[in-house]
């Protein structure tokens, strides 16, 4: 955590590393910025400092108009540091209570009611529900400033059911109502016409804290792109989408002026358009803070040459990142790209411009003869894709070893870049072995809690 010095030096050089870090709350207007905000810098005995939007809300702060801290990137401290705790997070930001009850999501995941609230009290002083609603109001603000969407929309993209519940959740956590906020962000919408209507795309601007390697992510994704799936760029990065029922595509463009990605986005059920954007930020590794990860790292490994602002290369899907790993077993990256190619123009559900990911009934049930591989290699695809149509796989991948096929590798390799989980130690892979010398003898083990950026970095020494 940051002290009170580390902050307001922070604040005055207005430094993006920090964005998202923590906010600024201002005694005298009542309002928490980020501490990018280009407004003249508050006097010290008017200024206080918080982990979270969340907890500055609490205090009875409201959101700043200029520099939206809707917009910020996740703070870390949103994540908590209990296992339990983080995967709770995660799965209400996926729409666990939108969808169901805290019962329903405490039985997800094996645990009490009164034990949930207790964690959520002693990590973010919040109830479950309460950050649930914080969080939809804040997603429902960045639409409000950056899109024409009708409120209405709005409202259910933001995993609202009623326009009544959203107006009175948004002028309790924002201190607004919608339509003032609209009002006031009627000139800030590029154009005035981004209303993500009739299939014209939707675009949103996603924000990063600097440093960000973007040459070495977009070559990353280039080298294993799936034809008709996804699509990279010089400066971009895009492909088709499935979330639940709903369906579309993005591409997300690379903007290092503004420390962003500019993301246009078609989807033909905004319902699923919040957990969506969740979605593509851990595809792109957005909120990732680089510069503590690195600077933990080169502690640990003094004589390790390091490419500054490295991310996790995102797969869409659990699901997918598992599939892709099976395929990739004992196989070149040339060679696993051109099976996933044929499986996904043999089973994929077909675009008007290229295919989506096959669903998990469509490898289920099939003798999967277009792919060239060991019968025994087909099985387990088979296996792992009947596990996922029955209900019965778990999103985290380090419990799939228990099928037969599935073993440390190919689970840890879809929670690296499946789930984006940051400790991920890939010791059985042929890159991290030829690259073992860099350590200079020294234990992965020191890498954690980051060995997954530790992986990286070691994969990008590697031919």
């Amino acid at each position: 955590m940051l002290d009170a010095a580390q902050c307001r030096q922070a604040r005055l050089a207005r430094d993006a590393r920090f964005d998202g870090r923590f906010v600024v709350g201002v005694t005298s207007t009542g309002i928490y910025c980020r501490p990018i905000c280009p407004a003249i810098p508050s006097k010290d005995t008017r200024v206080r400092y918080f982990d979270t939007p969340l907890a500055a809300a609490e205090a009875g702060f409201r959101p700043c108009l200029r520099c939206r801290p809707d917009s910020a990137p996740d703070s870390p401290a949103w994540r908590g540091t209990r296992t339990t705790l983080e995967r709770a997070l995660r799965l209400i930001d996926d729409g666990a209570l939108g969808d169901g009850s805290l019962s329903d999501l405490c039985q997800r995941l094996g645990v009490g009611e009164r034990h949930l609230r207790r964690l959520f009290h002693d990590g973010l002083g919040v109830s479950p529900k309460a950050y649930a609603q914080y969080r939809q109001c804040l997603f429902a603000k960045q639409l409000l400033h950056q899109t024409t969407l009708p409120i209405t929309d709005i409202a259910y993209a933001s995993g609202f059911r009623s326009l009544r519940r959203f107006n009175d959740a948004f002028v309790t956590r924002i201190g607004l109502a919608p339509r003032e906020l609209r009002r006031s962000a009627a000139d800030s919408v590029n154009g005035g016409q981004n209303g993500g209507q009739n299939g014209e795309p939707l675009t949103l601007w996603l924000a990063y804290r600097p440093p960000y390697a973007w040459p070495a992510l977009r070559d990353f994704h280039a080298g294993r792109a799936i034809a008709g799936l996804e699509w990279v760029g010089e400066a971009y990065y895009g492909r088709h989408i499935r979330w639940g029922g709903a369906r579309g595509s993005f591409t997300a463009e690379h903007v290092p002026q503004r420390h962003a990605f500019r993301v246009r986005l078609v989807l033909d059920d905004l319902r699923a358009l919040s957990p969506v954007v969740r979605r593509i930020r851990r595809v792109l590794d957005l909120d990732a803070d680089t510069t503590t990860i690195e600077t933990h790292l080169a502690g640990a490994f003094p004589g390790l040459a390091l490419v500054e602002g490295l991310r996790l290369p995102g797969i869409w899907s659990p699901f997918e990142a598992g599939i892709r790993a099976i395929l990739g077993q004992q196989v070149s990256t040339d060679a696993a790209r051109g099976l996933v190619t044929r499986l996904v123009e043999a089973r994929g559900e077909p675009t008007e411009h290229g295919h989506h990911f096959p669903v998990p009934e469509a490898i289920a049930d099939s003798e999967l003869d277009e792919l060239r591989m060991p019968g025994a290699r087909k099985a387990t695809l088979r296996r792992f894709a009947s596990w996922y149509a029955e209900g019965e796989a778990d999103d985290d991948p380090q419990a799939w070893t228990t099928l037969k096929g599935i073993g440390p590798w190919t689970a840890n390799y879809a929670a690296l870049r499946g789930t984006g989980a940051p400790d991920i130690w890939l010791a059985g892979d042929a890159g991290v072995r030829r690259a073992l010398p860099r350590l200079a003898g020294a234990e992965p083990a020191r890498g954690a809690p980051w060995r997954s950026y530790l992986t990286l970095q070691l994969w990008s020494s590697t031919p």
